[in-house]
């Protein structure tokens, strides 16, 4: 029954690349033709099934395209890491509460990559007790309970987004995360290949501290 579920869940996120359009801004928009994301892959899953069924995982075709190349590459130079994806969108764009921006499928939440207390990368742990992820506070030095925030996962990630959206013609906006934990990113191997993306400077509304939100560049149409 569990591999029946699977196989189904599988075959629904699979998505045809229709050619999206996107309108407007992440702030205020709205999308036609979506792509949601795969529910799992090889090395990374969605913060919540219950969640990817109620549709907040949809995306522009092509940021969605780029965002599972991703994935692929690290599933092949790295397949011991273990990623977590949270929210991405509604299918036809617009407000996604209580989200700001998320509304013309151009903007994408990842969650910390992690490490157990013996450093195995791990999924974050997601539940409805922590918001699915975004109530889990991490301190300054990257720890929560047993885990550890694996700055070297995060930093191949972006990597691998910032080679897979080059090769699709897609352009990164911003990177946000907690600017009082980049220093630590700043130390991984992968930091000076990725020291050009606009990281943010500023704390933003939220923390972004259990998560990394990535806001991509599309050609959009006005509202």
């Amino acid at each position: 029954m569990r591999v029946y579920v699977a196989i189904v869940l599988f075959l629904v996120s699979a998505s045809t690349y229709a050619s999206s359009t996107c309108f407007g801004s992440t702030s205020a928009g709205r999308l036609e033709n979506a792509c949601r994301m795969p529910s799992w892959g090889a090395n990374y899953k969605s913060y919540s099934s219950v969640l990817w069924l109620a549709g907040r995982t949809y995306l522009h075709c092509d940021a969605q395209a780029v965002v599972v190349d991703a994935y692929a590459s690290l599933a092949q130079n790295y397949p011991s890491y273990q990623f977590v994806y949270g929210e991405t969108g509604n299918q036809y764009g617009g407000r996604f509460k209580p989200h700001k921006t998320h509304q013309n499928g151009l903007s994408v939440d990842f969650m910390v990559p992690v490490k157990n207390s013996e450093g195995e990368s791990v999924p974050l742990p997601t539940h409805a007790f922590n918001r699915y992820g975004y109530d889990i506070e991490f301190t300054l030095a990257g720890e929560y309970k047993d885990l550890e925030l694996d700055y070297e996962a995060m930093a191949e990630h972006l990597l691998a987004i910032k080679k897979a959206a080059a090769a699709r013609g897609v352009g990164i906006w911003r990177v946000l995360f907690d600017p009082k934990m980049q220093s630590a990113l700043k130390q991984t191997k992968a930091w000076s290949q990725i020291a050009d993306l606009n990281f943010s400077k500023k704390r933003s509304w939220v923390r972004h501290d259990d998560h990394y939100h990535i806001d991509f560049v599309l050609p959009c149409k006005q509202l």
